[in-house]
């Protein structure tokens, strides 16, 4: 569905009448809210939530670890609440993630990845105020970040950042299931800043994201190497779990590799035999969020490609005069 949505197929349009009633619901539950206070739970501290209306990968995740450095900057002692996806329910909910304890499979690839990537707490629960409750009980936290959780009303916060895809934008921009939008296109305007993942530049309204690739780290020693420390043509083997594999192998090929992709559904739970179909002799290049997923059974030439999100100057600047307009 998701090659149909962002090519705009013409048979799609057979699903519009489901399209408009999915729209006009997701638009009154977010009404009811916003009408009834009461419905909604306010933490003591600022939330940030990073989300996004379309389905598929944005880049959420790379924002909310640069925001973890940008707040860490500042002085604050940020925390982090996530769904979870993936995780096992024998952990139970709400969990705060013991990062150097729980698996993947336990927890989920992307709140594990950020709870050892930046050392701060991260809590999974799919009831998000549940989740940012545990997590001020459990951690010394001054600000919460939401990574994901823009449809999650329940849940107030202070700061909305809205992901999209430079490369597919919003699709056909319908809703659910004629397109891939979970909130009307209009949503947009009412979030605090919308970030493009893969934008060259800021433009009216939007501003760039760029992921760009600091190192190669290698799975079983923990070698790390500049990315252009390869020969220009080397011939690799490349997987990516994500929600938009073909993102990670072009920024393989911008490192001047010759990456033969093979791209699995996003959150993919792998073993050994899922890359039968690779060549062992040649060098095995993953995603951080894979690696994750594959540090039990890695072979000596398996990499990963660590990114780190770049965001310009004025984005700082308009997150910066929200943040200091928050009440103390």
């Amino acid at each position: 569905m998701l090659r149909a949505w962002y090519q705009s197929s013409p048979w799609l349009r057979l699903l519009r009448p489901l399209s408009v009633l999915y729209a006009a619901v997701a638009s009154r539950r977010r009404q009811r809210f916003l009408s009834d206070p009461s419905l909604v739970w306010r933490a003591p501290v600022p939330v940030i939530v990073v989300g996004n209306i379309t389905l598929g990968g944005t880049g959420k995740t790379p924002m909310c670890i640069w925001l973890i450095c940008y707040l860490q900057s500042l002085g604050l002692r940020p925390g982090v609440i996530s769904r979870g996806y993936g995780a096992n329910k024998v952990v139970g909910f709400p969990h705060l993630i013991a990062p150097l304890i729980d698996q993947p499979g336990e927890v989920g690839d992307e709140p594990l990845l950020i709870a050892r990537r930046c050392a701060v707490p991260v809590v999974i629960d799919p009831d998000r105020p549940a989740a940012a409750r545990h997590l001020l009980a459990n951690a010394d936290v001054d600000v919460i970040i939401s990574d994901d959780g823009l449809q999650h009303y329940a849940l107030g916060r202070d700061v909305e950042i809205l992901m999209l895809d430079a490369a597919r934008g919003l699709g056909n921009a319908r809703c659910l299931p004629e397109g891939p939008l979970r909130e009307p296109a209009r949503r947009l305007a009412s979030v605090d800043l919308v970030v493009s993942n893969g934008l060259a530049a800021d433009t009216a309204g939007t501003f760039a994201m760029q992921l760009a690739p600091t190192e190669l780290v290698n799975l079983r020693s923990g070698e790390r190497l500049a990315p252009q420390s390869w020969r220009a043509g080397r011939e690799v083997e490349a997987i990516a779990g994500i929600g938009n594999p073909q993102r990670f192998f072009s920024t393989l090929e911008g490192l001047s590799l010759q990456p033969h992709g093979h791209a699995f559904p996003d959150h993919a739970q792998y073993t050994v035999d899922s890359f039968a179909a690779c060549d062992p002799a040649k060098p095995l290049i993953m995603t951080e969020k894979d690696a994750i997923k594959c540090a039990g059974f890695a072979r000596d030439n398996w990499w990963y490609l660590s990114i780190d999100a770049s965001l310009g100057d004025a984005f700082v600047s308009a997150l910066q005069q929200r943040l200091d307009g928050l009440p103390d």
